[in-house]
């Protein structure tokens, strides 16, 4: 393979469909005309990238995947700014922690440079498909999985690095409305030397059950707590999570089983260049409910690539359900999700230089 993905090989679709008029309605299912792929074998590494017109993969019934779930994946957004410029929101992070996930499930990374121009050339092809309101984003869905055809449990010695791509608007039914979650005790997402930090898909199936039960008493998402005690919050759905107690703004520390978020990162470095005091260390749930009650938690919010900023109107606790900021978004949520997106959007200066624009390859 030549250097980079100089050796890309692209066939365009020769029916391209046109973006429909609804395709932001529903987050993640309407697709664009093309994929990115890319193979590895053992000995031979990661060769052959290629474009190709979107179509099904077609696996054995006995492929690794299917069976042992090794594979990971990660999630970014693009944007069309209000000069016309399409720009991609901190692609390098996003193959960083690609790479990190698949270290995790012993998956042979790819060069990151090779990852954030597979996002590229991807995107510039279908750049139409980038959709211009305020709120809206092209998602980019990078995935690896195994591809050995065996059911005899072993590390994959094939996979497929695939790329697809997204037109989407909110995440959340609720939109930017606060939403509701409630701590569980009976289940747990992830464990200490488990795969809490990897973004890898056995951590969010194990999710599903605990956010049916979420939903059926009334709640949006489940507020993770720790494995060992059920006492430490770590995650609130597929998010992480942020509280502001008094002057003081906490967020969980990483140690293991909590995902580095990329927005997590980007609203920590924001807030301390604002002069906030920000900390990162355990907060128990009965402190937080205790808070909520004495006044001095003037705001909750998840932070993540499909909602950005989400703010939490309503913690559940063992059957009480107890109001944050009398159920409405506060001011530095508002403040961090205007700041985010202005930046994504090329509203605002971009003094982090978390933007990278897409050039046209052709």
């Amino acid at each position: 393979m030549k250097e980079g993905l100089e050796g890309l090989r692209v066939e365009l679709t020769a029916a391209p469909r046109g973006v429909p008029p609804d395709a932001t309605a529903n987050f993640g299912t309407v697709f664009t005309d093309h994929i990115f792929q890319m193979r590895y074998d053992a000995g031979q590494g990661w060769h052959d990238p290629e474009i190709l017109p979107l179509a099904d993969l077609s696996l054995a019934p006995g492929t690794s995947v299917l069976h042992y779930a090794q594979a990971v994946f990660d999630g970014l957004k693009g944007f069309r700014g209000r000069d016309g410029v399409v720009r991609l929101f901190r692609p390098e992070a996003h193959a960083q922690r690609l790479r990190r996930s698949a270290e995790r499930l012993a998956i042979p990374p790819i060069a990151e440079e090779w990852v954030v121009e597979s996002f590229l050339r991807l995107v510039d092809i279908d750049r139409e498909w980038v959709p211009a309101e305020r709120g809206t984003a092209l998602y980019l869905r990078p995935t690896i999985i195994a591809t050995d055809i065996a059911v005899g449990l072993h590390p994959s010695h094939s996979f497929l690095y695939f790329l697809i791509l997204c037109p989407v608007g909110a995440y959340y039914a609720e939109g930017a409305a606060p939403v509701s979650i409630v701590a569980t005790e009976e289940f747990v997402r992830a464990a200490p030397g488990g795969l809490g930090d990897a973004k890898t898909p056995a951590n969010y199936a194990a999710s599903l059950l605990a956010g049916e039960r979420a939903k059926e008493a009334g709640y949006t998402q489940v507020l993770w707590l720790d494995a060992v005690e059920r006492r430490w919050i770590e995650e609130v759905g597929t998010m992480n999570i942020m509280a502001r107690i008094g002057e003081e703004v906490v967020t969980p520390p990483l140690g293991g089983t909590i995902l580095a978020g990329v927005t997590r990162d980007s609203a920590l470095r924001l807030m301390r260049s604002w002069g906030l005091k920000v900390s990162e260390r355990p907060i128990a749930i009965d402190a937080l409910v205790a808070a909520a009650k004495d006044g001095t938690l003037s705001e909750v919010w998840g932070t993540g690539t499909a909602a950005v900023v989400s703010a939490v109107g309503e913690i559940g606790w063992r059957g009480e359900r107890v109001r944050v900021n009398d159920g409405k978004a506060g001011a530095l949520t508002r403040r961090l999700y205007d700041a985010v997106t202005a930046i994504q959007y090329a509203e605002a200066p971009d003094p982090f230089g978390w933007t990278v624009s897409v050039p046209a390859y052709n």
